[in-house]
């Protein structure tokens, strides 16, 4: 049985971006391929809720192989989006301290219909369990009104700096 709405999305402006994809990329290591956010519409740390969403465009890079003739956005990346969706909030929020949020694991998780080229996935984010290394979110992803996926994210803080000999390493960004 598919659980509730975390969000009637009827009651969210899509119109009034809060952070478009080059704010995200301030925020999130992800380039290229693997940046998965078009945009976030709403962010608050009182209700720990956020939106956001991705535009599933004809030219990903997956479309020539899942599936050819019939293109399918990968579940493995539904779930990028969503835990890019819970690290953005738990950064910029200040719900977890540190340089970013590694993936930590996935529960409860159930795709529920099929994401294809020109539908806008919809994410939902909602803050549960929280401490100062460990986050853990129940998020859904919507196309239209229809739920097309839904589970729990886990995430870790992590620091960048990679200690070897005293000396600091950061991965370039931008």
């Amino acid at each position: 049985m598919a659980p509730p709405a975390i969000i009637d999305l009827k009651a969210i402006d899509f119109s009034q971006v809060v952070a478009n994809k080059e704010a995200i990329r301030q925020v999130l290591p992800q380039r290229h391929e693997m940046e998965q956010l078009d945009a976030i519409v709403h962010c608050d740390k009182e209700t720990g809720l956020i939106i956001g969403y991705k535009d599933v465009r004809p030219d990903e890079f997956w479309i020539k192989g899942h599936l050819p003739g019939f293109p399918v956005l990968p579940g493995v990346l539904i779930c990028e989006c969503a835990a890019q969706l819970c690290s953005y909030h738990a950064l910029t929020q200040t719900i977890i301290q540190g340089d970013f949020i590694a993936f930590g694991g996935l529960e409860n998780v159930r795709f529920r219909s099929m994401v294809n080229p020109g539908n806008r996935l919809v994410m939902v984010g909602k803050a549960g369990k929280i401490n100062r290394r460990q986050m853990n979110y129940s998020v859904q992803g919507f196309v239209d009104d229809s739920l097309v996926f839904h589970g729990d994210i886990l995430g870790l803080a992590v620091n960048w700096a990679v200690k070897e000999n005293g000396a600091g390493t950061e991965p370039a960004r931008g």
